[in-house]
């Protein structure tokens, strides 16, 4: 048995009654993976040459788009800062590792493009787009599972580097992101349903609804067994209805969680509150209950700038915003404390060039983009905190009156 026939046999072949798709497990960062993917695409020469690549990805890495202040400033406005530091974190996890076994991320994906440029190839992006499946994570997730899994890239980004034969012991089959998200999905399952399950079904529809007779999909070892045990078990599903699967898996409406319905009733608590304070207290309850509403919103708000080293003004801003913002679930403190960030310490070239390529944590600090977002944050953590506690003081000052109007 020759060298690539050993190879093949890590490729899973499915035939269908018009097709044969040949799924190509790879670990991204691996170069064995390149030189399998290499000679898959050689010896069987498809009709299209499958990807796990959605449209921005794909241009990534082919350096054909980079991030610039003006995408930065559209991120700020649309509230998805969160969305970009936690694709920030999960790219900066695959670069480092790829910077430990010396290859660099997604090698296998560009080879398999290059490869089919120059035969002539079809290529299919056939991913789900990145935002697409940050977001629907994001809107599956608890507070709690949030909290978790920006905590846990942290931690396993900045910690100590392991042994290269380690890693590709690890890497054998399956690839690090998702190794990396199974791991995270026991201790928040929405992540694992968002980001593996949700993105096979996608993938599985999209290589059924390929017209061709031979398909060569190169995919990430850790979503073989799930995309080939629906495409087996889907042979019956008629086009239409893939379409409105996609179709559903591509929708990112943010259902009314109770943390979202929290943040339409904690306004509407207050102003009860205060009305009622007025009512049994008079004028003086309603100027001391704006004063600590203020104070207090605003410099919570105001600290968390501090905290994540943003200007002055911005610090100043985010003070001023929060009391206001803090009553409106539409709107958020850090969105008006980084706008400011931005437009005074506007990114620099070499920021952006070197968003992937942060390797502790004080670089998230000392990059004029991610500092950005980190305002943002902080910002928005301040205010919410800072909503509990005010409302908490407010409904202390009352909470006597309220009791002797009780009827028992």
């Amino acid at each position: 048995m020759n060298e690539y026939s050993k190879m093949l046999n890590q490729v899973d072949k499915i035939t269908l009654d018009d097709k044969t798709i040949y799924l190509v497990g790879t670990a991204h960062v691996s170069p064995e993976s390149v030189k399998l993917v290499e000679q898959t695409i050689n010896e069987i020469n498809p009709d299209v040459v499958a990807v796990e690549l959605c449209q921005q990805r794909h241009d990534a890495i082919l350096e054909q788009k980079r991030w610039d202040d003006t995408e930065i400033d559209k991120v700020i406005r649309e509230g998805k800062s969160y969305l970009f530091l936690m694709q920030l974190l999960l790219s900066n996890f695959q670069r480092k590792i790829g910077d430990e076994l010396d290859i660099k991320p997604g090698s296998e994906m560009l080879k398999s493009i290059k490869i089919a440029q120059e035969k002539n190839i079809k290529i299919a992006l056939v991913d789900r787009d990145i935002k697409v499946s940050l977001k629907r994570a994001f809107n599956l997730m608890s507070l709690k599972e949030k909290f978790f899994f920006v905590y846990a890239l942290f931690e396993s980004l900045f910690e100590g580097e392991q042994d290269s034969q380690e890693l590709m012991e690890q890497l054998k089959d399956k690839d690090i992101i998702t190794s990396l998200i199974e791991e995270l999905g026991r201790e928040a399952p929405s992540i694992k349903k968002a980001l593996i399950d949700e993105r096979d079904r996608y993938i599985a529809y999209k290589l059924l609804d390929i017209q061709a007779r031979s398909i060569v999909a190169v995919l990430g070892a850790g979503h073989i067994e799930g995309i080939k045990q629906i495409i087996e078990s889907e042979k019956p599903i008629s086009k239409i209805s893939r379409l409105d699967e996609i179709k559903k898996l591509d929708d990112v409406t943010e259902s009314l969680s109770l943390w979202k319905y929290a943040g339409y009733l904690v306004p509407a608590l207050i102003v009860i509150l205060v009305v009622l304070g007025f009512t049994l207290k008079g004028g003086v309850f309603v100027y001391e209950s704006l004063l600590k509403w203020v104070l207090i919103n605003g410099c919570f708000s105001a600290l968390g700038v501090v905290l994540a080293f943003g200007h002055p003004l911005s610090v100043l801003t985010a003070f001023l915003a929060a009391p206001l913002t803090s009553l409106n679930p539409l709107l958020a403190a850090g969105w008006f404390a980084g706008l400011m960030e931005a437009k005074l310490r506007k990114p620099k070239v070499k920021d952006f060039e070197q968003m992937l390529k942060l390797n502790n944590l004080g670089d998230y600090w000392r990059n004029g983009v991610t500092r950005i977002l980190l305002v943002i944050a902080f910002a928005n953590l301040g205010s919410g905190l800072g909503t509990y506690i005010a409302g908490a003081s407010i409904f202390a000052s009352i909470h006597d009156e309220l009791i002797a109007l009780l009827p028992f």
